[in-house]
């Protein structure tokens, strides 16, 4: 089936969706976007109800194939999204998907969500059955020469005027990180009133309004230092951050410590798949630290706590999500601040 350019994917769903569609890239802000607009157009095709399900090792995927192949009570068509943290399923997610290909359901699109996949994975028996039927959007990462342009587009796509040095700024403050970048451009919003925002007013923004921000929140609670992490979180609260984008940073990290501690624990190229998940040489120390004092069970925990507060978001649990959060920042700083039966309980909610 096509391979579908990210930035046509819109147009493409104003058609009739395939039933299958696999999105898969190492930029999460992109990839994120790419799933929202077809989950948008999917729902307005009538596909109303959501399943979601993440590759660790409690994901029955026998169980997930059942679900995708029958209706809910209320025969509602339903996305089924299934987020990977790796590029390879295990023998049984091979397998399922595989079956799967032979007879999708009319009544299920399946979202496949992948980090790169390389070409040896799309030589393999069970992507080329699944591709076959598939939309694939492949994103890719904005390059350092195209960044500044990228930045520009994303000014003018908020209604927003710039100038060259302003847009120059700007690229230089997030230094290539399109999450922080599109943060920026959500606050300059609110300082604009239809002016061409200029290399200072620019300056000056970005000075008033750093104090706190996701990234430092996630590097506390990786390094282990609780106390600060939970100061930060409920600093991006007061600043108004919204819990989504909490969630999307703390369980990136969760998924990616999750991925090398089996990569620690079978001796597998630990750099190669720390870059895969945006983990470079200036944080390889932190994530070690990290990995040193967690353990399988603890990260398997963070994931289903990852899970739940998701659903809390989307209205799907009554949980708190700034409750959930709090939990989730202490226990990946290494602090449990539930009992195992209180945190059994929550999480069966």
């Amino acid at each position: 089936m096509p391979k579908i350019n990210a930035d046509q994917l819109a147009n493409h769903c104003h058609g009739t969706l395939l039933p299958v569609y696999i999105i898969s890239g190492d930029e999460p802000l992109l990839v994120q976007e790419a799933c929202d607009i077809l989950r948008q157009h999917a729902r307005a095709q009538g596909f109303n109800e959501r399943e979601l399900y993440h590759t660790d090792s409690s994901l029955d995927w026998q169980q997930l194939l059942q679900s995708a192949n029958s209706m809910s009570l209320f025969a509602e068509r339903k996305i089924i999204e299934v987020r990977s943290h790796n590029s390879k399923p295990n023998e049984a997610g091979k397998n399922a998907l595989l079956e799967y290909s032979k007879n999708p359901s009319p009544d299920t699109l399946l979202l496949l969500v992948f980090p790169k996949i390389e070409r040896a994975t799309q030589n393999t028996k069970w992507f080329k059955a699944i591709d076959a039927i598939a939309g694939n959007v492949q994103i890719w990462p904005v390059g350092a020469k195209a960044f500044h342009r990228w930045v520009e587009l994303r000014l003018k796509s908020e209604g927003l005027k710039a100038t060259a040095d302003a847009i120059g700024i700007l690229a230089s403050k997030v230094e290539g990180n399109l999450l922080a970048c599109v943060q920026e451009i959500q606050k300059l919003k609110l300082l604009n009133n239809d002016g061409i925002i200029d290399g200072q007013t620019l300056a000056n923004a970005v000075v008033d309004s750093a104090r706190y921000d996701i990234f430092t929140l996630v590097d506390r609670a990786t390094s282990g230092d609780a106390r600060a992490a939970v100061r930060t979180l409920q600093g991006l609260r007061e600043e108004g951050t919204e819990a989504t984008i909490i969630l999307w940073a703390l369980a990136r990290e969760i998924r990616a410590l999750n991925a090398l501690f089996f990569v620690n624990q079978q001796g597998g190229n630990f750099n190669s798949i720390a870059r895969t998940h945006g983990i470079f040489d200036k944080r390889l120390p932190l994530v070690r630290q990290a990995l040193g004092r967690l353990k399988a069970g603890q990260l398997r925990l963070l994931l289903r706590q990852c899970a739940l507060a998701d659903r809390a978001i989307k209205g799907a649990s009554k949980q708190n999500i700034w409750s959930l959060l709090n939990d989730i920042t202490l226990m990946l700083a290494g602090v449990r601040a539930l009992s195992a039966r209180s945190l059994q309980q929550q999480l069966e909610q």
